[in-house]
């Protein structure tokens, strides 16, 4: 997508030496399972004092919206939190996770970053098929990167297993995506 690569990788986010990581959140930023418990585990309490601030300040983080943090100890440069919507037949989930993505790549612009590592966001314990979240964060990442080709250099789409990875990888098929899809 002009100047930005998309691709799935199969990678620990913690471990991942990049600008920006994003951590699929609970509106209250409270990082007590799932990928957020990982986060902090890996750079320390530091990342949930921030964020207890950003909830302080702002209130609750609502999809849609983004949240940053520093990296604590993780290798990388800073954290894009966001609160993908939790699965209901009932609402727009593709929508709601949809801004959740786009506000997330775009959180990831600031300070001048230009490298972001994506989650499958809402497609753990929020409930949100995997297959089909994969699918929209591909397409919403394609999309984001043609409305703002020179933003972002690199957004990876990193499933923590294989299951996952070939999810994204999957996604980027179905958006037709003409780079690397693995």
């Amino acid at each position: 997508m002009g100047a930005t690569t998309i691709r799935a990788e199969q990678a620990d986010l913690t471990t991942l030496e990049i600008d920006v990581i994003v951590n699929a959140a609970n509106e209250r930023l409270a990082h007590s399972g799932g990928l957020a418990a990982a986060i902090v585990r890996a750079g320390g309490a530091v990342i949930q004092e921030e964020s207890d601030a950003w909830v302080r300040e702002h209130g609750p983080l609502h999809p849609g919206i983004a949240a940053v943090t520093g990296p604590g100890s993780l290798p990388c440069r800073a954290i894009v939190h966001v609160a993908g919507p939790v699965f209901r037949e009932d609402r727009d989930n593709e929508g709601l996770l949809r801004g959740a993505v786009g506000a997330a790549l775009a959180a990831a612009t600031v300070d001048g970053h230009r490298s972001v590592a994506l989650p499958a966001i809402s497609g753990g314990i929020f409930g949100y098929p995997l297959q089909e979240a994969a699918r929209v964060i591909a397409a919403a990442s394609v999309e984001w990167a043609e409305q703002h080709p020179h933003a972002l250099y690199l957004i990876l789409l990193v499933g923590l297993n294989e299951e996952a990875t070939a999810a994204f990888a999957d996604g980027l098929r179905a958006v037709d995506y003409p780079g690397p899809k693995a």
